[in-house]
């Protein structure tokens, strides 16, 4: 069973790794090499709006390569709820395996990442487009060739629907969904993807048959829902 996460804006700054290398699980030099011209081409005014950011001093800050960066994990560059509630670093060495083995994280600049990739701080805004290649139309073309037979038949998706314009499983999907005072939830929704997925990792839960019977802390399960190749689990946060 693999799993599928969303990024974050956010991310932590440095690393102690060697600098990008072709060998991450999906590497396009199209994509970097237009985020690249991007960045070198554009004003800070223009990199401000493409980034979403109004501090000069922070645009100012990722108008640089990326390419000679020092790089740490994927799902240690990563901030914000999701990866809060995660909390990789304090895991220990077997759960940190089965996330570095299990969990796959989207990207708006590399497409999919393995949690154990090694990546740099780069800073690429949700729904922005490069202007040389739209990084959208490349991966739901490209990402097919190569998820649809590494991910196998069970997949569980926690990943915003964002990136379905990315990539949509074929494979058997669970997915989630919370509830609080009966009503669906965001916020609180990013926070319990990263905390079931540190669950799963401390428990070491393989399969749909191993998921679907483990209770998680925090959670009642109100009810199964079914459609084609997808079943949604409805969760009510205790």
């Amino acid at each position: 069973m693999k799993i599928l996460l969303a990024p974050a804006e956010t991310k932590k700054e440095g690393g102690d790794e060697k600098p990008l290398s072709k060998k991450i699980f999906f590497y396009s030099d199209e994509i970097i090499k237009a985020y690249e011209k991007q960045i070198k081409d554009s004003s800070i005014d223009e990199l401000s709006s493409w980034f979403g950011i109004k501090k000069r001093s922070d645009v100012e800050k990722y108008k640089r390569s990326i390419k000679n960066l020092p790089t740490m994990k994927a799902i240690q560059r990563y901030t914000g709820v999701a990866f809060e509630a995660l909390d990789y670093s304090s895991l220990d060495e077997k759960a940190k395996q089965y996330i570095d083995n299990n969990v796959m994280l989207y990207s708006n600049l590399f497409g999919i990442l393995k949690a154990s990739d090694l990546i740099p701080e780069y800073k690429f805004k949700q729904g922005a487009i490069l202007e040389a290649i739209n990084q959208e139309k490349y991966y739901k073309s490209e990402l097919e060739k190569v998820l649809d037979k590494y991910l196998g038949d069970e997949v569980l998706d926690l990943s915003a629907g964002y990136y379905q314009k990315y990539y949509k499983p074929k494979a058997n999907v669970i997915t989630f969904k919370f509830l609080k005072d009966g009503k669906v939830v965001s916020h609180w929704a990013k926070h319990y993807r990263g905390e079931m997925v540190r669950q799963l990792s401390l428990h070491n839960i393989e399969s749909f048959s191993e998921l679907v019977s483990f209770k998680f802390d925090g959670l009642k399960l109100q009810e199964i829902q079914e459609k084609k190749n997808v079943k949604t689990i409805v969760m009510a946060i205790e």
